[in-house]
């Protein structure tokens, strides 16, 4: 692959990894099986049947928790600490062959974009979440997945139109920052006084 098709990978698998990490290796490692991709440096490693197999079934089990409302809130905040790194290590893996300097400046980007695109997801399912009926997750999480499953196409296939998806996702994640940490703060603030509430009802008992 050529430097803008390995740049346009890195920048898709770590972008997608922070949304659904399994089905993005899923994905690359079967288009990499089926479709005879070669894919740069390291990332050859989601090729193996095994990975493939292990990612396909946490898979299954997370297109199950991301539809059940509050379920899927948890799953985020558990994922914060497997989407980020793996979105760093997918990047730094499609740098594999070139200098270790590059590297890091990859592993370095790619999770702060991972980062970028699972703190807007996590961040909006939790919005979601006060909704009260269940459709609005189940709709949110299979266009999620569709996302996920199309853009590791483009970034095989179309490296310049996912790079340029990737920039616009990444700006606008930034525009909406504050506003993503007034909610936190909101919500932090609501689970306080939720508890902060029970609290007193059992002092008083």
């Amino acid at each position: 692959m050529d430097f803008l098709s390995t740049l346009a990978l890195a920048m898709g698998s770590s972008w997608v990894s922070g949304i659904n990490l399994y089905a993005s290796v899923a994905t690359l490692g079967l288009l990499g099986r089926f479709a005879h991709l070669q894919l740069p440096g390291e990332l050859g490693i989601v090729t193996n049947w095994w990975v493939i197999g292990v990612a396909l079934f946490l898979y299954v089990i997370e297109f199950v928790a991301d539809k059940v409302p509050y379920v899927d809130s948890v799953w985020d905040v558990v994922h914060t600490f497997i989407r980020v790194p793996a979105g760093a290590a997918m990047a730094a893996a499609t740098f594999g062959d070139f200098d270790k300097g590059v590297q890091l400046i990859a592993l370095l980007v790619g999770g702060s974009i991972a980062l970028s695109s699972h703190g807007t997801k996590a961040t909006s399912r939790m919005a979601i979440n006060t909704s009260p009926e269940p459709f609005s997750n189940i709709g949110a999480s299979l266009l999620e997945d569709g996302v996920v499953i199309g853009s590791t196409f483009l970034a095989v296939y179309y490296p310049v139109v996912i790079i340029v998806v990737v920039v616009i996702f990444v700006i606008l994640a930034l525009i909406i920052l504050p506003k993503i940490i007034r909610f936190l703060r909101r919500v932090k603030a609501k689970v306080s006084q939720f508890f902060g509430g029970k609290q007193a009802d059992e002092n008083r008992i």
